[in-house]
């Protein structure tokens, strides 16, 4: 008895300090399964394309799937909502875009950044001031020069709903240049692709839509576009001015997507993510994916990002109040 107590005892000290050295490993094993992905935007758009490919490369980085899931609803609220109110352990992250900087203004929902664990912003999008190929216009000067001469509302552009981000663009612009925020009137579309028809058709002026967006109408010869609103040209688009080159004008915004989580992430798993990200974002994969689609590749890390998207909040605020949107 005491010699198979003696080993009873042995066995089990053995196998509790085995698991006592294997549990904090396990603990730190992030990721342990699978992770979500929330899109709060549907299947097939460039929001879901870009989270997509993102989520294929972090499956190989990290050893688990990342299963991207559309919550859409609610211009993007119901999807940030699930992102923000998940528990914060790593397992359900998120693509964050430009409208949680902006729908809290219009109060149609509370949630703003301040709501999310920021990981890395990864894409960043200006919008281009496109005309149709008919168009008088050869230059962004001479569109503007006509339109500080046309009474208030002559001119017409579109590019998204009322209210959305190029429609913010727009506005945004005509403050830089001094001119009412309603000089230009806006013509509400379903998104970029049926503004550029009614571009193409001729019931707007011009467009205020991102590059990308343009692209396949550009690339038709049934559009062009004049003057792109960011600090530097795009390089897919290399032949388009920025409106600072063109015009002077230093004014600049972007539609924006990033990964994010709910607050309360861990450090260390907000760390891994963080540094996964960044081998995505500098894998050759990630950047021929992003030019093939002509979308805007910028990475900021988790504190960049932070910063970012409060100036972003604060510059829509502005935009909004111009506007006569804002709510809050």
């Amino acid at each position: 008895m005491p010699g198979i107590t003696r080993r009873v005892f042995a066995a089990s000290s053995v196998a509790a300090a085995t698991s006592a050295l294997l549990s904090p490993a396990r603990a730190q094993a992030y990721p342990a399964r699978p992770v979500t992905v929330i899109v709060p935007w549907g299947a097939g758009g460039g929001t879901d394309a870009t989270a997509r490919f993102i989520a294929t490369l972090l499956e190989k980085e990290l050893g688990q799937p990342f299963n991207v899931v559309n919550r859409t609803g609610g211009s993007g609220v119901v999807g940030h909502a699930e992102i923000a109110t998940a528990p914060p352990d790593g397992y359900t992250i998120g693509m964050l875009t430009v409208e949680i900087a902006m729908l809290h203004w219009q109060a149609v929902t509370h949630l703003a950044p301040r709501n999310f664990m920021p990981l890395a912003l990864m894409n960043e999008d200006s919008p281009g001031i496109q005309v149709a190929a008919s168009s008088p216009y050869r230059t962004v000067k001479e569109l503007v020069d006509a339109i500080r001469l046309a009474p208030p509302g002559r001119f017409k552009a579109s590019g998204t709903g009322q209210g959305g981000i190029w429609h913010l663009a727009l506005v945004g612009w005509m403050q830089a240049m001094g001119l009412p925020t309603n000089q230009v009137t806006w013509s509400a579309s379903n998104g970029a692709a049926p503004a550029m028809q009614d571009l193409v058709a001729g019931s707007v002026d011009f467009t205020t839509c991102s590059l990308p967006e343009a692209h396949a109408t550009i690339e038709a010869g049934q559009a062009r576009s004049l003057a792109i609103m960011a600090h530097a040209r795009n390089p897919s688009f290399p032949d388009v001015p920025t409106l600072k080159e063109a015009l002077g004008v230093d004014y600049s915004t972007s539609s924006w997507r990033g990964i994010g989580g709910p607050r309360g992430l861990s450090a260390e798993i907000a760390t891994r993510l963080t540094a996964a990200l960044k081998t995505v974002y500098d894998s050759s994969a990630f950047k021929d994916f992003m030019t093939r689609r002509g979308f805007g590749s910028v990475w900021r890390d988790a504190s960049d990002f932070k910063t970012f998207m409060e100036e972003a909040d604060s510059q829509m605020g502005q935009a909004m109040r111009a506007a006569g949107f804002a709510k809050a």
